[in-house]
């Protein structure tokens, strides 16, 4: 069985590396601007097919599953965008302090020769602590995630600035739900289990 990952995210490798099943990775070359007036689960959910449609689409990948993912966070129903600089990213995270942030998480699955399409839309809430100027100031200082939606890093130090989090899956958070990826395979009358590689390495 081949598997490719439509994606070239090394946080989103790293996650599918957890299973322990063998894989390849490909980007998508895709359009993903926003169309008017779609919702965020819509469009999660839209750029995540496209993606792994993409893939699938090639002659060499029909008989390969394709792995498409899309991930956008909100604030107050607003799609969170990156801040660029200190000053705003300052600015974007006074107003998270004591808030709550929801990730969008589309996850589809494709496999070409068969027909197959699975698709899911997962959510994660962050709630934030209260935080005071100076404990943002030192988080910039040290992650600077100036080029990241919502001006935190939840798989680094951005974990400080969170009270609580919510959510079916942690690996959602990052972008790419294990639990619901399993459960989309096994619609497809795939076990994953059976595709997992002990290591070489590994206590039986």
């Amino acid at each position: 069985m081949k598997i490719i990952l439509a994606s070239s995210s090394p946080y989103r490798q790293s996650i599918l590396k957890k299973l322990h099943i063998p894989f390849i990775c490909e980007a998508p070359n895709i359009d993903e601007s926003p169309i008017l007036g779609e919702s965020i689960y819509d469009q999660v959910a839209r750029l995540a097919k496209y993606k792994a449609l993409a893939i699938a689409a090639k002659k060499a990948h029909v008989n390969s599953f394709v792995i498409g993912s899309d991930q956008l966070a909100s604030f107050n129903g607003n799609v969170l965008g990156k801040p660029g600089d200190f000053a705003s990213a300052k600015q974007q995270l006074l107003m998270f302090s004591g808030q709550t942030v929801k990730f969008h998480t589309g996850l589809c699955i494709v496999h070409k020769a068969t027909g197959q399409l699975q698709q899911i839309v997962e959510t994660f809430d962050v709630v934030f602590k209260t935080l005071t100027i100076e404990q943002i100031s030192t988080y910039l200082k040290i992650e600077q995630p100036y080029d990241c939606a919502g001006s935190f890093k939840c798989e680094g130090l951005g974990i400080a600035l969170f009270k609580s989090l919510n959510g079916n899956d942690p690996n959602t958070l990052i972008g790419l739900p294990l639990i619901a990826l399993i459960e989309l395979f096994k619609n497809m009358s795939v076990d994953l289990f059976e595709h997992m590689q002990i290591q070489s390495n590994s206590d039986v």
